[in-house]
């Protein structure tokens, strides 16, 4: 299904990530003790969800016709006092949609690929190579 493997770009915590022919790095900031070369682990989490957000309701919009103009999502998240993440999304759209086409968006969105496997939560295994 998915692929990705990560590699050591030397001391502290700068990694190169790879899928496919595509390349990113990950890193923290320096107030954790990175050096701020990449985004952070949950910014590449919000950004996996972000990405599957936009192109899931692109996907969709242009099935129904619908002109969604520029589209962009805002995610960001939060932890509550039992340390439960929070992920909040706000949706934006410069194309002209009435209530009921953001309503069905808002529908839509809450069941993407994505969005389903991080709520639903994921088994997660490992082993020494």
């Amino acid at each position: 299904m998915a692929h990705a493997r990560v590699t050591s770009l030397g001391p502290h915590y700068a990694h190169r990530i790879t899928s496919g022919h595509h390349e990113l790095v990950a890193d923290e900031p320096p107030a954790l003790g990175g050096q701020d070369a990449g985004m952070a682990p949950f910014d590449l989490y919000l950004s996996s969800l972000a990405a599957c957000t936009a192109i899931t309701l692109r996907m969709y919009a242009e099935k129904k016709g619908w002109e969604l103009g520029e589209f962009s999502a805002e995610l960001s998240s939060r932890r509550d006092e039992d340390g439960k993440l929070h992920v909040h999304r706000i949706l934006h759209a410069t194309g002209v949609l009435d209530e009921a086409q953001w309503e069905k968006l808002l529908d839509v969105v809450a069941r993407t690929p994505v969005t389903l496997v991080m709520r639903e939560g994921a088994v997660i295994t490992s082993a020494r190579g």
